[in-house]
C-alpha cells in the first residue's frame, strides 16, 4: 500500500528556534508524538516525545531551551508514493519511529510506527 494512504495529512510543525515548553504545549493540544521542525519551508529535523524527555534530564533550563539543541537533525523522509512496508523498513532501520511525508518535495504529512502497524493489523 503507498504511504499516501496511510499518513496523517495534517502538517504540524515548529519552528526551529522556538522553545521547548512551547512545543511540548503544541504536541499536547495535537495529540502528537511528534512534529517536523521547520526552518523556512525546509524540513530540518523532527522533535520527539523522546526528545523532550532528553530535554527535561539534560537542560539546565528546559523553559528557555530551543527546539534546535534537542531536535532529531538526521531526517529521512518518505513520498506518498512510497510503499509502506519499505517505509516500515527504512524506520525500523534507522531507529525512527516518525517521519515526514512529502509529495512533489514539500511536506504534506507525517506517518508513525503506530500508522503502519495499525495498517499491518487491520489490512491482514
Amino acid at each position: 500500500m503507498r504511504i499516501g494512504n496511510v499518513y496523517r495529512p495534517d502538517v504540524f510543525g515548529c519552528w526551529v528556534d522556538e522553545r521547548l515548553p512551547d512545543v511540548a504545549r503544541r504536541m499536547a493540544e495535537k495529540d502528537v508524538g511528534a512534529l517536523a521542525v521547520l526552518d523556512g519551508n525546509e524540513v530540518v529535523g523532527v522533535i520527539t516525545e523522546r526528545d523532550l524527555v532528553r530535554a527535561l534530564a539534560e537542560s539546565p533550563d528546559v523553559y528557555s531551551a530551543r527546539v534546535s539543541e534537542f531536535a532529531t537533525t538526521d531526517v529521512e523522509t518518505a513520498d506518498v508514493e512510497d510503499d509502506s512496508r519499505e517505509v516500515a523498513e527504512r524506520m525500523l532501520e534507522a531507529g525512527f519511529r516518525h517521519m515526514p511525508v512529502t509529495q512533489n518535495g514539500e511536506m504534506v504529512g507525517m506517518v508513525s510506527m503506530r500508522d503502519l502497524l495499525a495498517l499491518e493489523t487491520w489490512s491482514g
